[in-house]
């Protein structure tokens, strides 16, 4: 497949699919580049800052530097997709059309993604627009955070790795729709998926209760209106720890975590309802007890008796984890500029076969000449005249 995105979306659409399997060819401007590459932060090296961004979602990809602005890139562009199945792409909708490389003018068999901020058509498609306009046209900005303060954006960037994984999705659907033995046409398909859309499928009953029951819903914070104890809850080290003991079951068993039996009798905490109603009591009550012990304590009480618990991790406690570690969540990837990186492996794997790390992030151009001679089938003298006039660029390396 074909990845012709920069920064993150399609990107990840096409990582995604290269963790199952796909080969990806990135196709980048040359002299410059994917964005991702000058997005801190950076690593020292000899040959000056590298980014570390790059080093994780440029992965599991050849590079060929290639112009599309130019006449000659855009017919390799062509020749180059006829090889492939899948190409991604997210520039502003009819940026591709104009340089005579849209979707009519590829080969029939393919399936082409196309990510945007707001979709292919429409009257805002022509918008720019990055991660954080999805999250907030998209309904989730006006949820993240405490009812009395500003909104907060998510900690990642949320609306970009979503929609990337929906496209992900999508794309495997259309190939098996192309390629099914009993009613595949061989016609691919042109996928279009947008970041404020992938925030608003994930919005849960938000929609659904404005329209019947006029709800507009708000911020909450860490907490739920409909359910309690539930918070993100301090404890002697200054670390969080959540713990989630809404149910009825759950609840008895953090009493019992807590030593304290005589809860369970107390009217105000007998059901769902009544522990929600009064949400600040019992949460405090909670509280009160999880700052006299570390996380770790928290921890271990609330595993021993069955209460759903997790410590809010920052990247030392995923690097030290031996969950992680024995399931091999995190890889040692050998960065051709950083050297070796510890980094997230894939989400997913495939029981009972073997798991490959993940290739390095490539340099600029590092595979211009091998992808356009196994995948486009030019000859020597083609590929020749292109390096030549810059259209294409091969990493001296």
């Amino acid at each position: 497949m074909l990845d012709l995105g920069t920064r993150v979306a399609a990107p990840f659409c096409a990582a995604l699919l290269a963790e199952m399997g796909a080969e990806v060819h990135k196709v980048e401007q040359p002299g410059t580049g994917d964005f991702m590459r000058e997005i801190g932060p950076f690593v020292d090296t000899p040959g000056g800052d590298y980014s570390l961004f790059w080093s994780v979602e440029g992965r599991d990809r050849t590079s060929v530097a290639l112009d599309l602005r130019r006449p000659e890139g855009q017919d390799t562009l062509r020749r180059l997709a006829a090889g492939c199945d899948v190409v991604v792409e997210n520039f502003r909708p009819g940026t591709l059309e104009r340089w005579n490389i849209g979707p009519e003018s590829l080969a029939e068999h393919l399936v082409v993604v196309r990510i945007s901020a707001f979709g292919q058509d429409g009257p805002y498609s022509q918008r720019p627009g990055l991660d954080r306009l999805g999250i907030g046209y998209g309904g989730l900005l006006a949820l993240t955070g405490d009812p009395d303060r500003p909104p907060v954006r998510p900690g990642v960037t949320v609306s970009d790795y979503l929609t990337g994984t929906f496209a992900s999705q999508a794309a495997v659907a259309a190939l098996y729709r192309r390629d099914n033995r009993r009613s595949g046409t061989g016609t691919g398909a042109v996928i279009d998926a947008c970041l404020y859309g992938s925030i608003l499928r994930i919005l849960e009953w938000t929609i659904a209760g404005h329209d019947r029951l006029g709800i507009v819903r708000g911020r909450e914070g860490n907490r739920l209106g409909t359910s309690a104890p539930l918070d993100n809850y301090l404890c002697a080290d200054g670390r969080y720890v959540c713990l989630v003991a809404g149910s009825d079951a759950n609840f008895a068993r953090l009493c019992a975590a807590m030593g304290r039996p005589d809860l369970m009798t107390d009217e105000r905490f007998s059901t769902l309802a009544e522990r929600a109603a009064h949400s600040d009591l019992i949460n405090g009550i909670v509280a009160d007890w999880t700052v006299g012990l570390t996380a770790s304590e928290v921890e271990e009480s609330a595993i021993e008796h069955d209460v759903p618990v997790a410590t809010a991790y920052s990247a030392a406690d995923i690097a030290a984890d031996p969950h992680m570690a024995a399931r091999g969540d995190l890889v040692e990837v050998d960065d051709p500029v950083a050297g070796v990186v510890l980094q997230q492996g894939p989400a997913v794997r495939l029981v009972g076969e073997p798991r490959h790390g993940p290739a390095p992030a490539p340099l600029l151009g590092e595979h211009t000449v091998e992808v356009l001679s196994g995948v486009a089938g030019l000859a020597g003298d083609e590929i020749e005249k292109l390096l030549e006039s810059g259209v294409a660029v091969q990493h001296p390396g």
